[in-house]
């Protein structure tokens, strides 16, 4: 299977972005998850984001909050979601899945334990949401070892020399998040994304992909001729939430997916 970095430097190569949808692992249950992970890899996603439910997601706006919520109640923990991961590759789905969760629970497990499990299981990469990559070198250390790639956040908040750092940890993609503040769709881009970006990439040599609050085709439109990534969640969450019957929920997000996936492409 393609590294994330591989295939975000292949895209770019040939004037591409990348699609990366996100979608809460076990919202409405881990089954559905493993379904609408296929629809999301028929409809073009390059890479598919999991997040693994978290009983106190700082980072994520209430649609988010909710879809853990509801998958915690269906017992969509760390373990479980490993092994929808497996269940997802079993069914043929080789594009990169990065795990989008909180460090508590690959502490709890440990983080040893964890990648090697990741691994076996099919993860491609890691986004630990609330830990930063100056504290992370035990992180950072089992994760290489486990040959599994990590995720580091930067914000238009972060200074040259901390990008650096981002940059150095990052050996998958830097997550640039488009908006200070939580997950959430948003009616508008910043207007200074553009320079944002520029100034990000002059301090970075890992790929850049741009997420929080990106939820039209137009805006996916607009990212994907500045970065290497587009992220698109809480409007995928939104349908999900929406749609309480998953077959539904499957339709919907396929249509709204390829509109995405043509955007980011064109």
């Amino acid at each position: 299977m393609t590294t994330t970095v591989e295939l975000l430097k292949n895209l770019k190569s040939r004037g591409k972005a990348a699609f990366i949808p996100y979608i809460t692992a076990g919202d409405p249950s881990l089954e559905a998850t493993r379904r609408f992970a296929r629809v999301l890899a028929e409809a073009g996603a390059s890479v598919l984001e999991l997040g693994v439910p978290f009983s106190d997601p700082m980072a994520d706006g209430p649609v988010n909050r909710r879809s853990c919520e509801r998958a915690l109640k269906r017992g969509a923990r760390l373990n479980a979601v490993l092994r929808l991961v497996k269940r997802i590759r079993l069914d043929g789905i080789t594009v990169p899945i990065i795990l989008f969760t909180y460090y508590n629970p690959l502490l709890k497990m440990g983080l040893s334990k964890f990648a090697a499990a990741a691994k076996s299981a099919g993860v491609t990469g890691v986004l630990a949401l609330d830990l930063p990559p100056e504290e992370a070198g035990e992180y950072r250390g089992a994760l290489g070892a486990a040959g599994l790639e990590t995720v580091f956040l930067a914000a238009p908040t972060s200074g040259r020399s901390r990008l650096e750092v981002i940059g150095k940890a990052s050996t998958g993609f830097v997550y640039y998040v488009s908006r200070t503040g939580v997950t959430g769709v948003r009616s508008r881009l910043s207007s200074t994304l553009a320079e944002e970006l520029r100034r990000v990439k002059r301090s970075v040599s890992a790929p850049v992909a741009v997420g929080f609050g990106i939820s039209t085709p137009g805006q996916a439109r607009t990212v994907a001729r500045l970065a290497d990534g587009v992220v698109v969640g809480s409007a995928l969450v939104s349908i999900i939430e929406e749609n309480r019957n998953p077959a539904k929920a499957e339709k919907k997000l396929g249509a709204f997916a390829r509109r995405i996936a043509a955007a980011v492409a064109g």
